[in-house]
């Protein structure tokens, strides 16, 4: 009697572990603070890879929407990572907006936009939400959302994985997942 009862627990548990030991190793170990790029405009940042959020976001200073080709845009400005006095100027297409409930219950409406990112050796094109991080220590938080799936967070490592994508192509390992 104990082996079937013992085989419909253990059978189950078993397959998933064959599952996942055929997936490709395509992930890598990264610190919960790293350097990232953004692409196309080759922009280095630090940032804090954070698995407790969704979305990534990025930080934008002096935003100002408008149309492109019947599209919604949106301008904006981050700190330049080689300047702190200075800004870099990025422009995209708005996807869609969310609505953010912060820790003190107050309501956020923030513009998303699809920012390509260069984290390690991996090329991920998702979404971030945009708000202004200038108090926060770092401009960048990369989420769930650009790391499912290819990366794995050291809680305690840092700048173990420098960005270094394939730009010659542009693109670096792209995430067949997404058809990229």
């Amino acid at each position: 009697m104990a082996l079937p009862v013992l085989s419909a627990v253990l059978l189950p548990a078993l397959m998933a572990t064959a599952a996942v030991a055929k997936e490709p190793e395509t992930r890598t170990i990264h610190g919960w603070v790293e350097r990232i790029q953004i692409l196309p405009e080759g922009i280095p940042l630090k940032t804090k890879m954070d698995t407790g959020a969704t979305t990534s976001s990025l930080n934008a200073l002096n935003k100002e929407k408008f149309e492109r080709d019947g599209e919604r845009w949106i301008a904006f400005d981050i700190i330049d990572p080689e300047d702190p006095d200075g800004k870099v100027r990025i422009e995209r297409r708005i996807t869609r907006f969310v609505r953010i409930i912060r820790h003190d219950g107050e309501h956020q409406r923030r513009p998303v936009v699809s920012v390509g990112l260069c984290m390690g050796t991996h090329y991920r094109e998702e979404e971030m939400s945009l708000i202004d991080r200038t108090e926060l220590n770092y401009q960048a938080l990369v989420g769930r959302n650009h790391m499912k799936g290819i990366i794995l967070v050291d809680p305690a490592a840092t700048f173990i994985q420098p960005p270094r994508c394939d730009t010659t192509e542009g693109n670096g390992d792209r995430d067949p997942e997404r058809g990229a």
